[in-house]
This record gives structure tokens, C-alpha cells and sequence, in this order.
């Protein structure tokens, strides 16, 4: 069983509401919180002010680093008109 002090990774919205404090206090600390609604998970708090947000991405391996610099692509045709006739036009 948990003490009654610890807090859990996972929290609903409701016990979320009742110690929002003792979370944001967690997440500041490097802790990471998950919220649920109805047993989904909705959202999660991490601590902001990272240099970089995709540090725990490319941790997880879930991204990486470019191989090589962006460059625009010559043999795209530029943009005449409104993005809104261009996509009406591909409906049709």
C-alpha cells in the first residue's frame, strides 16, 4: 500500500483539484503527473522553463536530431491564391 504522503504518478482530475499544490510542488521538483478523466488520460504536467523541449523526446527515442539542414525544396511550386481555394480546388 502507498503512504499516505506519496503522490501518485497518475491522479484524477477531483484529487488533482484537492492537492493541486502538493502536485505543482511535485512537477517542480522533476516529478511528471498524468491526469485522468474517467480513468483516460487527459493530460500531464512536467515542469516548464526547459532549454529544450524535446530533451525527453529524444530520451525516449521518440525523435532525433536532423542529419543534415533544411533546405526548401526547388521543385515545389510557390503558392498562387488563397490556401482556402487551393484546398477547395483539390476537393473537387
Amino acid at each position: 500500500m502507498t503512504p499516505p504522503d506519496a503522490l501518485k504518478t497518475e491522479v484524477g482530475i477531483r484529487e488533482l483539484h484537492d492537492q493541486l499544490s502538493r502536485y505543482v510542488r511535485h512537477v517542480e521538483e522533476g516529478g511528471e503527473v498524468y491526469v485522468t478523466s474517467r480513468g483516460r488520460r487527459v493530460a500531464r504536467l512536467t515542469a516548464v522553463g526547459l532549454s529544450d523541449p524535446l530533451v525527453d523526446l529524444r530520451a525516449r527515442g521518440i525523435v532525433s536530431n536532423p542529419t543534415a539542414d533544411w533546405t526548401p525544396r526547388a521543385d515545389r511550386p510557390a503558392i498562387d491564391g488563397s490556401l482556402a481555394a487551393i484546398v477547395a480546388e483539390q476537393r473537387r
